[in-house]
């Protein structure tokens, strides 16, 4: 019996999305693809992997025997994958980061400063709200505001991000009581990333009332903002260093998120990855008055901030 790994990471792809379109869309390849390379490995092994239901695959009692070699055998690949990328001994290659969109913002603003010494590194920025996959490479440093307990992961703190409400001038209010605030238009965050930092605090602000505009953005958030439709709470490192915002009261207490970088453990001791990582936190300490929003600020600001409460 002869047997390709590439069938058996078919078989695991099928196994993990349920549907040949979810796993032919995870393996860059075609629906029929996907089909065909399943039949040949049953074919090969001589029992059936799946059910074939109306809505689903749906795994054997066989299949699922075979899953736990497979899964085996896919974490080793995947091990060679990282460790190799250590067979080379200097600080050049290309490192992957990735980050929520606002997060990316601050790190391209700050690009030359970031690959000052690094000219031999390549960088890949990816903005994205999904937590890519160390493991399998995603990406080899992620920015996020979890440091999530991952087997292989290992996590540094990089910063505590404050966030304020921001708003064009002409709809800064004499006041910031919550009554006040309550009867200016808003922007927010739709259902689907009601998570993010500050949203918790409009919805109580405005006493379960949406957002008249809702967006899945932090830039487009930003954008709506500076165009005058209403007041958002925005990152301090965002809405203050825009010259078309201005900030509305101190930064608000709960919205604060802290930052971790994230790295798998047989990436941290390449160079090229260690120089980036180290680049990174140099950068965040040198930014900390802006991340933490207690930088002065030269622009017109409300003539009074008390500290904004929900009420």
């Amino acid at each position: 019996m002869s047997i390709e790994w590439s069938d058996l990471r078919v078989f695991l792809a099928l196994a993990r999305e349920g549907s040949l379109t979810a796993a032919a869309r995870r393996l860059g390849v075609s629906h029929p693809t996907v089909a065909r390379r399943i039949k040949a490995l049953e074919e090969a092994i001589g029992a059936r992997l799946f059910d074939r239901l109306p809505d689903r695959f749906a795994i054997t009692a066989a299949g699922e025997e075979l899953l736990a070699d497979v899964q085996a055998m896919d974490s080793a690949a995947e091990s060679i994958h990282r460790r190799s990328a250590g067979l080379t001994d200097t600080a050049h290659g290309t490192v992957r980061i990735s980050a929520g969109e606002a997060m990316m913002d601050f790190v391209a603003h700050h690009l030359p400063r970031l690959r000052r010494g690094m000219r031999c590194v390549e960088l890949e920025l990816v903005s994205s709200h999904r937590l890519a996959n160390l493991s399998r490479r995603e990406a080899d440093l992620l920015i996020r505001e979890n440091a999530q307990d991952l087997a292989g992961i290992v996590t540094r703190k990089l910063g505590r991000v404050a966030h304020c409400v921001y708003a064009h001038p002409e709809l800064v209010p004499d006041d910031t009581a919550p009554e006040t605030l309550r009867g200016l238009p808003w922007l927010g965050f739709d259902d689907d990333h009601a998570y993010m930092a500050g949203q918790h605090w409009v919805m109580a602000l405005l006493a379960g009332a949406r957002p008249a505009v809702r967006v899945n953005n932090w830039l487009v958030l930003r954008e709506a903002a500076r165009a005058g439709i209403g007041l958002a709470v925005l990152p301090c490192f965002m809405g203050d260093a825009d010259p078309g915002l201005t900030r509305i009261g101190q930064p608000i207490d709960e919205a604060a998120t802290d930052q971790w970088l994230l790295v798998h453990r047989d990436l941290r001791v390449l160079p090229r990855v260690r120089a980036v990582m180290d680049a990174l936190v140099a950068l965040f300490q040198e930014e900390r008055a802006a991340i933490e929003g207690t930088r002065e600020r030269t622009r017109r600001t409300p003539p009074r901030e008390p500290a904004l409460v929900a009420g």
